[in-house]
């Protein structure tokens, strides 16, 4: 079956194969959380090449019909080695060549990338990036990170590790300390992990919510989704610890701008399922920084593939 390609994205929760078409459009699917399950690392490689040619076989596809099997793990990868440095979603990754283990399952080529970078791959091929030589996709969910595109190419700096922007430091006075160590990183400040600490306060410092919760409610359990409920009901808590969030992602893309001054910044993961709200704050404190220092337009927007982002990228990056 000639024009499709096949992408894996690996996360902490799920594990997601994917058949797509030419338009990156999805042609057929297999979705598990059974990968956390395994307890070794070569136990995982062989459930998801095991999917991988499930897929091609349901579907009747050839190995030989796909340019290269395309991979996307959240972490810290080595990607001209095909290694995973280090990962926070998956125990016992440190230092895992991935790509080696999938490739002893498979002819034809293994890429390997971070999970943000096959999504700014994917958006530039498929989605809100089509015919832009330069853009900056960033993925806000339980933690937050970027892929660069630049001449029409990911770049991935000296080691594969470009783009970790939500280790980007926006409050270094802030109590708040980030899993590397650091006070204030934009992803402990405005990501998945900061909501219940943002919530907790403003319930403390006497904001009222409209969000039902029994005298045992634990508060860690605040998450993306319970605030898009308050955000729905116009609670006046969620619509703050929103705000929040969205202001220091508009500092940090703020930053971005000044760094490499691109055309486009697409915005894309979970927590863009905030929509139009979100996104006008973080493009409200992004203009107030930036004032009259944009020369030429530039277009802050969400994804047009966010449901499936991380497996339509990996399958994007076969392309390369």
């Amino acid at each position: 079956m000639p024009g499709v390609l096949c992408g894996v994205d690996i996360g902490g929760t799920k594990c997601s194969i994917a058949l797509i078409d030419e338009d990156g459009k999805i042609l057929d699917k297999i979705y598990t959380c059974a990968h956390v399950e395994e307890e070794e690392e070569d136990g995982m490689v062989n459930m998801v090449a095991g999917h991988v040619k499930e897929l091609l076989q349901r579907n009747q596809v050839k190995e030989s019909d796909l340019p290269a099997l395309g991979v996307g793990c959240a972490g810290h990868i080595r990607f001209r080695d095909g290694v995973i440095i280090t990962t926070s979603n998956l125990e016992g990754f440190d230092n895992y060549p991935l790509r080696d283990k999938l490739q002893a399952h498979f002819e034809i080529p293994v890429i390997l990338d971070n999970d943000a970078n096959a999504q700014a791959v994917g958006e530039h091929k498929f989605g809100a990036g089509k015919g832009y030589e330069d853009m900056i996709f960033v993925t806000i969910s339980t933690g937050i990170g970027a892929g660069l595109i630049i001449n029409g190419k990911p770049y991935r700096g000296m080691t594969g590790t470009a783009g970790e922007f939500g280790h980007s430091i926006v409050e270094p006075n802030s109590e708040l300390v980030c899993a590397c160590g650091n006070r204030g990183c934009l992803m402990a400040c405005a990501c998945g992990q900061a909501l219940p600490h943002l919530f907790e306060k403003k319930l403390k410092e006497g904001m009222e919510t409209k969000i039902k919760m029994p005298p045992n409610f634990n508060v860690s359990k605040i998450n993306g989704q319970t605030l898009k409920k308050g955000l729905d009901m116009d609670d006046p808590l969620s619509k703050a610890v929103i705000t929040d969030s969205a202001y220091y992602v508009g500092i940090g893309l703020y930053n971005l701008f000044q760094i490499l001054n691109p055309p486009l910044i697409v915005l894309g993961g979970g927590l863009t399922n905030w929509g139009e709200f979100y996104l006008d704050k973080i493009k409200e404190t992004f203009y107030e920084l930036a004032g009259n220092m944009i020369h030429d337009p530039i277009e802050i927007t969400l994804s047009e593939i966010i449901g499936d982002a991380g497996v339509i990228g990996a399958a994007a990056l076969s392309l390369e």
